[in-house]
């Protein structure tokens, strides 16, 4: 019997998801918990974002081959940074990673003189004016099919750099001063969101053009793109299966309830 398994988690004080020796990340954590519950050996998982250390989740999706626990009991063996939100039986094989068809992040910013005691370790503090027409430009040429060269480490595994963005754009909540950038994708590369957004954010700042941008978008070199985002402000949102568009699912929630309040007001996907 195949399972998959929904998650939440701060990635605070992780090294990341995936297992490092000496090193506290959430695959261990989990992993643990469903071996007791499901008094076994190990129970090896299978996850759709490997995210990197500080990298936060609303809805991770990983997959293990065993019987369905209740979330319940999951949860009372995790630490309080991680939590279990749902588990449901899968289709025979089914591998969180391999059956995703796209990935959706969020990377907020909050763009007002004061830091934010409530959002510390969940929010880029950013003291500075952003341009919000220019930020959405940037946002919209990044949809199609577009090489991410010069968003990703030089000495990379990656041997192909295009990828397919479904969605993007930023949002606004001018109450609070937050800016939010939405992007969903066939896949990822490393740090692609991160450098994406400390590039904008000098495009916002009048430090770049948006043309000077979407120039990056052509294959260029890392050095020709901007610094890398800290990664305390970004969130894995959702995984998708089956093709399933998960930022058309949120833009129709969002307009009916409302605009998005934060982290505890978003449905995993």
């Amino acid at each position: 019997m195949t399972a998959r398994l929904v998650l939440e988690y701060d990635g605070s004080r992780f090294a990341g998801w995936a297992r490092q020796p000496g090193a506290r990340t959430v695959q261990e954590e989990v992993e643990r918990a469903l071996a007791v519950v499901l008094r076994a050996d190990g129970v090896p998982l299978t996850v759709a974002g490997r995210t990197d250390a500080g990298v936060h989740a609303w809805g991770q999706v990983a997959s293990y081959c065993g019987s369905v626990v209740p979330v319940r009991s999951v949860n009372a063996l995790l630490p309080d940074d991680v939590a279990a939100l749902a588990c449901t039986a899968a289709e025979p094989g089914f591998d969180a990673r391999r059956d995703a068809t796209s990935r959706a992040y969020c990377y907020r910013v909050l763009a007002r003189p004061a830091r934010s005691a409530l959002e510390r370790g969940r929010v880029l503090h950013w003291p500075h004016r952003l341009d919000f027409d220019a930020l959405q430009a940037c946002a919209e040429a990044l949809i199609g099919t577009r090489d991410f060269t010069a968003f990703t480490p030089t000495e990379t595994d990656h041997v192909r750099f295009t990828r397919d963005v479904l969605a993007a754009y930023w949002r606004r909540h001018d109450d609070r001063g937050l800016f939010e950038f939405w992007i969903e994708a066939d896949s990822f590369m490393r740090n692609m969101n991160r450098v994406l957004v400390g590039t904008m954010l000098e495009v916002g700042g009048g430090r770049r053009t948006v043309s000077a941008f979407t120039g990056l978008l052509t294959g260029r070199a890392r050095s020709a793109a901007g610094p890398t985002a800290p990664a305390h402000g970004l969130f894995l949102a959702a995984v998708g299966y089956g093709g399933e568009r998960l930022l058309e699912q949120q833009e129709r929630s969002s307009a009916r309830t409302g605009p998005l309040a934060g982290p505890g007001g978003r449905e995993p996907g």
